[in-house]
């Protein structure tokens, strides 16, 4: 009942106080023997609170300190601050502040009289309270103000709101939060007549360089302080801590969204790894999720300061989201020329992070502002390269894909409005809302419309993917079914030869490839066994071409030095298509001759057939193979294989290797059950493999 009852009255307005003031001439210094009639509030607390907008007392610059004591002068209450301005923190009716729409929003020292100065500044207010008895009193300091402060009562710290190190060093600042403070028990029966004692508060407020560049009115208090009962300045200080969990928590919001579009980016990566778009596109929504909850981050804890806020958001994340935008829409229309483009874009990017870093006085020790100023202004020459490239990418784009282009417009317009969203301001934009208290902001609008618009983009992309990719298997699955025509599954009869073949493609289409082609004339058969480089389709479109060829030729020679010209011939020129292969010509005696343009030698009856190197087909027009003869007797055996056996390795890294390949032809051994075994040691190639024994009963062909 007690919490509601203070509620109700927090909600229902503030007490009012009355102001007397004094003109009575006082002393520049401090004097312990000396009662200074001072201009002073004068309130009666009950289970209630009062805000002091004022009369305030206010000076720039920081106090000096006491000699011995080493206290500052400009908090003690005895000190005469008459001569100091005057400062009124009563606020506009319906004013809120235009950063996180807190209410109770007044300008800062910048707007009143004190352009462009940052540093130390005072408030000192003389408060004259009643209490009852066993009343606690607490103060609240102001729930916005630049940057940070310490809180003085009658002279004693009370605490403060940032890090105050000393000797010299600048405070350490962080995003405004709420704070309370406790005041030490004032004695019933004060010297007021009617018992009322003296509160001398005394504000020292530090405020950063990089602060001006944000707001125009920068500079202290911009809410007044509350001072009142313990508990109902307590039901405040939670209050103001919802306030400030709801003024950011579309922030929290807008995180997450771009944290989901990045795990469909990722999705969409994996399903179609042939589009580079999918990763670019995950690596930038990831990036601007990690901003976004940063900035959740830094308003709702003091972990980071504003400083290290700045260089991860301001110096590392912006640069990188906005650079890696640009090569977004340079993938998604995949552009190609000029070539240069993702240079100058990480150059940009570069730039953009040290123009952006040096551009917000954070180092106004090193860096004096004027420079300071030129990197600011740097900075958004950076930017409007960086649109000019994003416009420049969209034509092009829509000149190439025409549709794609203008579908993708839309957000390639929002990402412009989000960047220059500050500029908008300047220009007298409203830029923020507050529907419920929550903060809207033209760039978080923006950013949902962005994600809107992307999640409809990568919606089409895939299903155009995935129309692709059926396609991409109905062509595969063609090729495959030519392929089966062209590589015989059953072996032609040939007087006088036992023919075994075995065929492990690595792929739905392979690159190895053989022919065998009995010559009825003379009894004699070719054979043509090779390995196309590469894999897939494309390997498996250079198989058929080769086939044709072979067969083509074979039909006017049987010559196998002429049949490896022709392959040659019709290789060389066409790019980076290569290949193994060699040609046997055996005739009914028995009689090999052979020709080897770079494929693996032959084995016979266990033991590999010396021969010469050659260089693979395509390699050069006029390159000269190696050719051999041998004579095949009555029961010797030849087996061919492609280098799919020796490469095969297992999972971890070892090679099935040629000792292997060795071992196992000593003894009688089929060309099923060698593919077999490699296959089962780790298949990384196609394997094929072709035996040829040569029978006891051989019959000369009949013409």
């Amino acid at each position: 009942m007690r919490t509601r009852i203070l509620l109700a009255l927090l909600f229902i307005g503030l007490v009012p106080a009355g102001v007397f003031a004094s003109n009575v001439p006082q002393p520049d210094r401090a004097s312990p023997d000396l009662a200074i009639p001072v201009p002073a509030m004068s309130i009666t607390l009950g289970e209630a609170m009062v805000a002091l907008h004022g009369p305030w007392k206010f000076h720039i610059g920081d106090s000096p300190r006491t000699p011995g004591s080493n206290a500052l002068e400009w908090a003690s209450p005895n000190f005469d601050d008459s001569q100091w301005e005057t400062v009124d923190l009563t606020p506009k009716a319906g004013s809120i502040d235009p950063n996180a729409g807190f209410s109770g929003y007044v300008p800062g020292w910048a707007a009143k009289g004190h352009p462009g100065y940052w540093g130390y500044a005072w408030y000192r207010i003389r408060v004259r309270v009643t209490v009852r008895p066993g009343e606690k009193l607490a103060l609240a300091g102001s729930a916005d103000v630049d940057d940070a402060y310490q809180a003085f009562a009658n002279g004693v710290l009370l605490g403060s709101f940032g890090k105050f190190p000393g000797s010299g060093r600048r405070p350490v600042v962080y995003f405004t939060q709420p704070r309370m403070f406790s005041l030490p028990q004032p004695k019933t029966g004060g010297s007021g007549s009617d018992g009322s004692v003296m509160q001398v508060l005394a504000f020292r407020v530090w405020m950063a360089p990089s602060t001006l560049a944000s707001q125009p009115d920068a500079g202290g208090f911009h809410t007044s302080p509350l001072l009142g009962e313990a508990n109902v300045v307590a039901a405040h200080y939670q209050l103001a801590w919802l306030e400030l969990a709801r003024g950011y928590g579309s922030t929290a919001i807008e995180a997450e969204l771009f944290f989901l579009l990045a795990l469909v980016a990722c999705g969409l990566a994996l399903f179609d790894r042939s589009d580079p778009v999918y990763l670019w596109l995950a690596a930038v929504l990831l990036l601007t999720s990690i901003y976004v909850a940063n900035l959740s981050f830094a308003v709702w804890t003091e972990i980071e300061s504003s400083t290290v806020s700045a260089l991860i958001q301001d110096g590392l994340l912006s640069p990188l989201i906005l650079g890696g935008w640009v090569m977004v829409w340079w993938v998604w229309f995949r552009l190609r020329h000029p070539a240069w483009m993702p240079k100058a874009i990480a150059v940009l990017t570069l730039l953009y992070a040290l123009s952006k870093v040096l551009g917000e006085d954070l180092f106004f020790s090193v860096v004096p502002h004027s420079v300071s100023n030129a990197f600011y202004l740097a900075s958004f020459g950076i930017r409007v390269w960086f649109l000019l490239l994003l416009v420049l990418i969209v034509v092009w784009g829509i000149r190439q894909q025409g549709q794609e282009g203008w579908l993708a417009l839309p957000a390639v317009v929002l990402v412009g409005i989000a960047e220059f969203e500050g500029e908008l301001g300047l220009l007298h934009v409203r830029t923020t809302w507050f529907p419920f208290g929550v903060q809207i902001t033209l760039s978080q609008i923006a950013d949902l419309a962005l994600v809107a618009a992307m999640f409809a983009l990568l919606l089409r992309r895939m299903l155009l993917s995935v129309r692709r990719q059926r396609e991409m298997a109905l062509d595969v699955k063609q090729a495959q079914e030519v392929q089966q025509v062209l590589i015989p599954e059953d072996m032609p009869q040939v007087p006088g030869l036992t023919i075994e073949s075995e065929y492990r493609p690595a792929r739905e289409v392979g690159g190895d490839f053989y022919q065998i082609l009995p010559q009825p004339s003379d009894g004699s058969v070719l054979i043509v066994a090779g390995d196309v480089t590469g894999h897939g389709l494309q390997a498996g479109m250079l198989v058929a071409m080769l086939v044709g060829v072979i067969r083509t030729e074979a039909a006017h020679t049987t010559d196998p030095l002429e049949i490896l010209d022709m392959l040659n011939r019709r290789l060389c020129g066409r790019g980076h298509a290569h290949a193994t292969c060699q040609v046997l010509r055996i005739t009914a005696d028995g009689g090999v001759t052979l020709a080897n343009a770079g494929h693996l030698p032959p084995y016979r009856n266990g033991e590999e057939v010396p021969m010469e190197g050659a260089l693979p087909l395509g390699m050069l027009v006029n390159a000269e193979f190696s050719v051999m003869h041998f004579q095949l007797n009555p029961g010797d055996r030849l087996m061919m294989m492609s280098d799919g056996i020796a490469e095969a390795k297992n999972e971890h890294g070892e090679l099935f290797g040629f000792e292997r390949v060795n071992e196992m032809l000593q003894k009688p051994i089929t060309a099923a059950e060698l593919a077999i075994a490699a296959q089962n040691f780790g298949q990384e190639d196609d394997i094929s493999v072709l035996s040829v024994t040569r029978t006891a009963g051989l019959k000369t062909a009949i013409a």
